[in-house]
């Protein structure tokens, strides 16, 4: 097949699992597969999860952990998003963790376990500075309350999330952890007990050590990818992904030859025009033609012109590449290697966008 291709390196993501253990002792693992795994796949990382039993995985809709339980993995599984009372049932059966976020959630489980007789597990989140869900500071002692006068229902968890954490300044991600602490001081005081404190995420592991608490959880690590480049880089990381593209199609072409949409590339010489077949329906970054390459056989060559929807050139010089071989947009093959990071700071974005843009119709294998 002639189409884009992503290599995902069990390997590579097994290493990457060992040296965050390394980092973070013997606390519980959490691993964020959301969003397709982060683009990686989620067929391909459950694969390789199958034999890690004891990683607790977070998503952050119904169909993701539906998606997980069908293929075949037990693994218990945290859901982040607003629940919704059309699928608490499907949550119970399926032992899913549930993720309460406000007051009204509570009304939601009682009119449950009235109805059921119980209701499935769950994780408490409280906003100390994200803005987004989570309850508010302000309704801890409700909060508390609710627990105490239902000490029989299936609480599990106490969560926040940083949102300054991969930054180098520091002050709110240290603002977020003293609030997040108060909380649990409060939990503790009414001896409410808490199987799973968590508030690190991929930034804070390298950057926030002392909150890791009894669990951390951790996504763009796993995948061998920095968050941002304002992190201390002090574990080893190996790229989980190898993004690929096929050449198609090869042409020898005179000097000043304009490429692509609107000519705003102009070969200086004489040179040998490659089709790639990939674009950005298929999650190659559009804006990267400006300063973008590829590398072929160890060597970068330079984007000709800009990115289509389903082809992208490239300017070979006086290299001849056969039709079918591959180029690599990021990643590592062989003697092929781009930063996805690199990119990322060239493009002023970050590599969460780039990696969820791989879609469309690239192919995954597992290897």
């Amino acid at each position: 097949m002639f189409g884009p291709k992503a290599y995902i390196c069990e390997s590579s993501f097994n290493k990457n699992l060992l040296n965050i253990q390394k980092i973070i002792g013997n606390k519980n693992l959490m691993l964020v597969v959301k969003a397709n795994a982060y683009g990686h796949g989620l067929s391909e990382i459950c694969t390789f999860i199958k034999k890690k039993p004891n990683i607790i995985l977070c998503v952050f809709s119904i169909k993701e952990a539906c998606q997980i339980r069908d293929f075949g993995l037990k693994n218990k599984i945290l859901i982040f998003s607003k629940i919704e009372k059309e699928w608490l049932g499907i949550a119970l059966r399926e032992n899913f963790c549930i993720n309460l976020s406000c007051i009204n959630d509570f009304k939601l489980i009682e009119d449950f376990t009235k109805k059921h007789n119980q209701c499935p597990s769950f994780h408490l989140k409280f906003d100390t500075g994200m803005t987004r869900l989570g309850f508010d500071l302000s309704d801890l002692r409700k909060v508390i309350k609710f627990l105490k006068k239902n000490i029989n229902l299936p609480l599990e968890g106490l969560y926040t999330h940083f949102a300054t954490a991969d930054e180098g300044d520091l002050g709110f991600a240290n603002m977020q952890l003293k609030s997040f602490k108060k909380i649990i001081k409060s939990f503790q005081s009414q001896k409410i007990k808490i199987k799973y404190t968590h508030c690190s995420n991929s930034g804070a592991v390298l950057n926030l050590p002392e909150s890791y608490f009894n669990t951390v959880r951790i996504g763009m690590l796993a995948y061998g990818v920095f968050p941002s480049n304002e992190l201390n880089k002090n574990i080893d990381l190996f790229p989980v992904m190898s993004f690929c593209g096929s050449i198609v199609n090869l042409r020898r072409v005179k000097k000043d030859t304009q490429i692509s949409y609107g000519g705003v590339y102009k070969t200086k010489q004489e040179t040998n025009i490659g089709v790639v077949q990939a674009g950005f329906a298929d999650g190659v970054a559009r804006d990267w033609y400006k300063k973008g390459f590829i590398s072929y056989k160890g060597k970068r060559y330079q984007i000709a012109g800009r990115i289509c929807m389903d082809q992208l050139m490239i300017d070979f010089e006086n290299v001849y590449p056969k039709e079918g071989d591959e180029v690599l947009f990021f990643g590592q093959r062989g003697d092929d290697k781009i930063s996805i990071e690199k990119i990322a700071d060239t493009l002023n974005t970050t590599p969460y966008v780039l990696l969820t843009l791989i879609g469309g119709r690239t192919e995954r294998y597992c290897i």
